[in-house]
């Protein structure tokens, strides 16, 4: 394993540790991700002893391109140094009482720290020391789990998760990110323990589900989630998408799997972490607007406009960004529908150019988002829609070209509309613009100042108001 070592900052922990006398380890991520052949910038390192001591004198002998912060309450350091973030801690058990994760925190060995850890593949340590240098330090069989792509606890699961609820949600995005498989105990665990969940912060869930949201296919997090009874508890809105209902031999799909496909389908194209939370969230309203009717079937009118209006609760619930990233989220569902009713009907311009205007500088997004909503399992209707929503992709390339209404705004603005006809602000002004607007996006007139302009005489003689003389 040495090798690996090989890094200028490792030779200087190593050298630093047997100066002071100090047991110290390479540990964790770092370590895991050697035998996952993944790169890492985060290394984190346990010492027998004070880890902040430890990471002053290294910061020391590192020079000025190192800079060292320490976490007093925390008892860590770190030591950021070109492009790696190096954790310092010392070794230490815990203990944990029932109505808090947070631990009660004593000097240890290295063998208490590695029992703290939440999976054996996390568990992993390297010597740093001259003597031992590389050697795998590995008492729970985490090696062996990497190679057999197993998540399993080091110790009894109960008590690993009852003591750190979040360790569940970990597991469960280590087998996104990974594609590893949650052992049965630990699964099981998981499943006896889902109510403990509920004394973690909203903040840390959401962080948890940020990263299971960013990994290559994101369905097995949420599969996992809902089959442990974990979903239900956080994020109740999207678990009441699953079952597929039928009334008098009509069948609908089953949207929360539905849902799914969308996402990981959208997921080999963008890394864009709010436009997949709008994949996830664009049949969020369907539940709320799911009927039977006898002629049409199962109907799901205008869930987009209600999902759009249940996304600000959703997100503060969990504790995620109520700015304009809520707000994108919002447009993308409420829009979702549209190039698909453009691609099943003929494409007039006005229609596009509404859609632009709408979307602004979203576009592309947005049909990226609608491509991927494409799920059907007859493969000509998929064939047909894809071919389609090239037609709509040309027409809108060739309209915002033309028309440039892309981040349109009428070119007669409502001050100019009331001193033109000495108007307060009021719901005439507001009606002239709007009319002009219409009249640019059916295609009445172009998309210009003059024509703007004198489209705005025309509205104001028919709305009877007293022309400038000339007029």
């Amino acid at each position: 394993m040495k090798e690996h070592l090989q890094h200028k900052i490792f030779g200087i922990i190593s050298e630093t540790a047997d100066e002071q006398g100090l047991e110290c380890y390479v540990i964790g991520g770092f370590v895991r991700d050697i035998f996952l052949k993944r790169t890492s910038k985060d290394i984190d390192i346990v010492v027998v002893g004070s880890g902040i001591e430890l990471a002053g004198q290294v910061v020391r002998k590192l020079g000025k391109k190192a800079n060292l912060t320490i976490f007093k309450t925390f008892g860590t350091a770190q030591i950021k140094f070109k492009d790696l973030e190096v954790e310092f801690v010392g070794a230490r058990s815990e203990s944990y009482q029932r109505d808090s994760r947070k631990p009660i925190v004593e000097d240890g060995t290295l063998e208490d720290d590695q029992n703290r850890r939440d999976y054996t593949i996390n568990a992993l340590a390297l010597c740093l020391n001259k003597d031992r240098f590389g050697e795998l330090v590995d008492p729970f069989g985490g090696l062996t789990d990497l190679k057999n792509f197993v998540i399993r606890t080091p110790l009894n699961p109960d008590i690993t998760f009852s003591d750190d609820p979040l360790r569940m949600m970990r597991g469960i995005r280590f087998s996104a990110q990974l594609g590893f498989f949650l052992e049965t105990n630990t699964f099981d665990a998981i499943e006896r323990n889902k109510e403990r969940i509920n004394i973690i912060s909203k903040e840390r869930i959401a962080d948890e589900l940020n990263k299971i949201m960013l990994s290559r296919k994101p369905s097995v997090g949420f599969i996992l989630l809902e089959k442990t009874g974990l979903l239900g508890l956080i994020f109740p809105e999207f678990l009441a998408l699953k079952g597929a209902e039928t009334k008098d031999g009509v069948g609908h799909k089953d949207n929360f799997h539905h849902t799914l496909a969308v996402l990981d389908e959208l997921c080999q194209h963008t890394d864009n972490l709010w436009l997949r939370w709008a994949a996830l969230l664009h049949d969020i309203g369907k539940p709320l607007t799911k009927r039977f009717d006898n002629r049409l079937g199962w109907t799901f009118h205008n869930h987009n406009f209600v999902g759009e209006k249940m996304i600000p609760a959703i997100f503060r619930n969990m504790k995620l960004p109520t700015n304009e990233k809520m707000k994108y989220v919002q447009k993308m569902v409420t829009l979702h529908m549209r190039p698909i009713v453009l691609s099943e009907e003929e494409i007039t311009d006005s229609a596009i150019r509404r859609l632009l205007f709408e979307a602004g500088n979203d576009i592309d997004d947005l049909m990226m988002l609608c491509e991927a909503d494409i799920t059907s399992k007859n493969p000509e209707k998929v064939k047909r829609y894809r071919a389609n929503f090239q037609i709509v992709r040309q027409k809108l390339k060739e309209i915002e070209e033309k028309d440039r209404v892309r981040n349109f705004q009428p070119p007669v603005s409502g001050q100019e509309i009331m001193s033109t006809f000495h108007l307060p602000a009021c719901a005439t002004v507001g009606n002239i613009k709007m009319r002009i607007k219409d009249a640019i996006m059916d295609g009445i007139i172009p998309n210009e100042y003059e024509a703007a302009r004198g489209y705005m005489f025309e509205v104001a003689k028919e709305l009877g108001l007293e022309l400038p003389n000339g007029k």
